[in-house]
């Protein structure tokens, strides 16, 4: 099976990932040093992020 491209930017999974504090992690040890946890979190904020600019962008029509 192929590998799925990422839908996130690299910018955004880095700006998400300073917030969580995790950044450090990321830079010294890769992405798969980051725990479960951490990963679902960051996917939740990602979500947040998302919608509130999907909703912004409905309300702007």
């Amino acid at each position: 099976m192929a590998k799925q491209k990422g839908v996130m930017s690299e910018e955004l999974k880095y700006s998400i990932a300073r917030e969580m504090g995790v950044d450090k992690t990321v830079t010294s040890q890769g992405w798969g040093a980051v725990s479960a946890k951490d990963c679902g979190n960051m996917v939740t904020k990602a979500i947040e992020i998302a919608s509130r600019s999907t909703s912004h962008n409905s309300t702007m029509r």
